[in-house]
């Protein structure tokens, strides 16, 4: 059973992850590139449970970990130190963010395969990547709720990948196994279940000022495990990467 969550980046996803976690009455230790100093306001929101450490010991203290750090860092992360651990990647590749990379480009890999390939040792499951931060937190539901929403997850290990749907059901969401990390394709940018089925329909005409608003308060929209299952399935490959202005960056 997970007790402590190990969150390598502080960002958007990393910190709406956070905030579940400690709410649900988990221990959570954050960290990031910059070091722990940075995050102290973080942990004071946080409170008692959680606290800050250097990514490597992040690593070491969770029982289940989080990478949720730009794709062009990847190669940092620590690989001794995630070796036998179950990672959960919430990693999205944006070529003009991240810089065009060959292997993702020609559809070679996923990118949670070249994450894989990386932490060698790690067993890796693809999830927490087609939501928007905002509505990752403001969605999460008690089980059994009739406005509970699903997320998919993809991976190589079915133990690693049930160790994140017990995850993900105390977060306050249902999982739906998806497949394999050379299947995460289907809930990458550009797929039909990638962020836009959890947010309300938006209006046109907006300011950018009305726009951050709407983005904020906009209550998310329910997505039951049969619709990500058929938005899943109903994806097609095609070219890598998001738009530069889809989706708020995290």
């Amino acid at each position: 059973m997970t007790q402590t969550l190990g969150i390598i980046g502080s960002g958007m996803i990393g910190g709406a992850l956070a905030r579940l976690a400690v709410a649900v009455g988990l221990n959570v230790v954050v960290s990031n590139s910059r070091g722990p100093d940075t995050l102290a306001d973080l942990v004071g929101e946080l409170g008692e449970r959680a606290r800050a450490a250097l990514p490597a010991e992040a690593a070491r203290a969770g029982d289940l970990v989080v990478a949720t750090v730009p794709l062009r860092a990847y190669d940092r992360l620590p690989v001794e130190a995630l070796a036998g651990r179950t990672v959960i990647d919430t990693m999205n590749y944006y070529p003009d963010r991240d810089g065009r990379i060959a292997e993702l480009d020609s559809g070679e890999l996923t990118s949670s395969a070249l994450v894989q390939r990386h932490l060698e040792g790690a067993r890796l499951v693809k999830a927490f990547n087609n939501i928007d931060f905002r509505r990752l937190f403001t969605s999460a539901r008690t089980a059994g709720a009739a406005d509970r929403s699903a997320l998919p997850v993809a991976g190589d290990d079915p133990a690693a990948k049930a160790d994140v749907a017990r995850l993900l059901d105390v977060l306050g969401y249902d999982a739906v196994d998806i497949g394999t990390l050379a299947d995460s394709w289907r809930i990458e940018p550009n797929t039909p279940v990638y962020v836009q089925p959890y947010m309300a329909e938006r209006p046109e005409g907006l300011s950018e000022e009305e726009m951050g608003r709407w983005f904020f308060e906009t209550p998310g929209v329910p997505v039951p495990a049969a619709r990500v299952k058929e938005l899943a399935d109903a994806a097609v490959r095609g070219p890598v990467g998001a738009p530069p202005s889809a989706v708020p960056r995290r």
